[in-house]
């Protein structure tokens, strides 16, 4: 009988130390970096904006808005000197844990005001001109009055913190699929393309406001080293600093709102330490 329990003993132990020294990659270990680029759709609900400058001061309430994508083709989409062209996103990603990563990224979104719509303004306009005179009511924005586009583009450049958890692992470490959920919060700096009346627009970029996001979507894998991900991410952003006009002339807007943002990304995964990635948990 003690002879049998030896032979069983000595099978058990040698199955499991064959099975624990099977090494499982590891795409989300702690020192990878990934980088990722790819494209976005966005929604946005209604703003109130507030226009304010020497000789006008007034409010648009509930303001409607869309994105703009870019049609897509290879001269549009992956020439390298337009890259940036269409509604884009870059991401970095750093594990500072198994698991756990801290990212930047830029969501080069775009937002424009629906021309044509009929909402309330109430203010005053005291350039000489069409639009002169105190505003209590409905208003008609046309072309001619106000476009206002944040086109070039609304960029949301912004700090996360990404979880991710693994969903599926294959036994050859050829196909990884990890779930994610993600927040955080940076800054706007967009280049306005707004006219008011007759005045010269600013087009530059500035710093117009702050914003805060969650996301949650998914990440695969692919031959240790080729990441795909989508992710659907909700924010709330805040610009009370738009610049309008040319340098030197007085006027500003402010607005927020919650945005909507769906994206697709691909790009590679790596590890920056020496040592070999791998886990000696046991492969199932």
């Amino acid at each position: 009988m003690i002879k049998n329990f030896k032979i069983i003993f000595l099978l058990f132990y040698t199955t499991t130390s064959f099975a624990q020294s099977r090494s499982v990659y590891n795409d989300k270990k702690k020192g990878q970096l990934s980088i990722s680029w790819g494209w976005n759709r966005d929604a946005y609900t209604k703003s109130t904006i507030h226009f304010k400058g020497a000789d006008y001061d007034f409010t648009l309430f509930k303001l409607t808005a869309h994105d703009r994508p870019t049609k897509f083709s290879y001269h549009n989409y992956l020439k390298f000197s337009r890259l940036t062209i269409p509604q884009t996103n870059l991401r970095i990603s750093y594990f500072i844990k198994d698991n756990l990563a801290f990212s930047f990224g830029d969501d080069h979104m775009k937002y424009v005001m629906d021309n044509g719509q009929s909402v309330r303004m109430k203010g005053t306009i005291d350039r000489t001109g069409n639009y002169k005179g105190i505003y209590d009511g409905d208003k008609t924005i046309t072309e001619d009055f106000l476009t206002f586009e944040h086109t070039d583009g609304l960029n949301y450049l912004n700090f996360e913190l990404e979880k991710y958890f693994e969903w599926y692992h294959s036994k050859s470490n050829h196909l990884i699929v990890s779930g994610l959920i993600g927040g955080g919060a940076g800054v706007l700096f967009p280049k306005t393309n707004a006219r008011l009346m007759d005045y010269e627009r600013n087009d530059q970029f500035h710093v117009s406001g702050f914003g805060l996001s969650a996301k949650a979507g998914f990440q695969t894998t692919f031959f240790k080293h080729i990441i795909i991900k989508f992710e659907n991410k909700y924010g709330y952003i805040n610009m009370p600093n738009i610049v309008l006009h040319k340098e030197g002339i007085e006027g500003r807007a402010k607005q927020s709102f919650i945005l909507a943002e769906l994206y697709g990304k691909i790009g590679a995964t790596f590890s920056l330490s020496r040592k070999k990635n791998d886990s000696n948990r046991t492969k199932k």
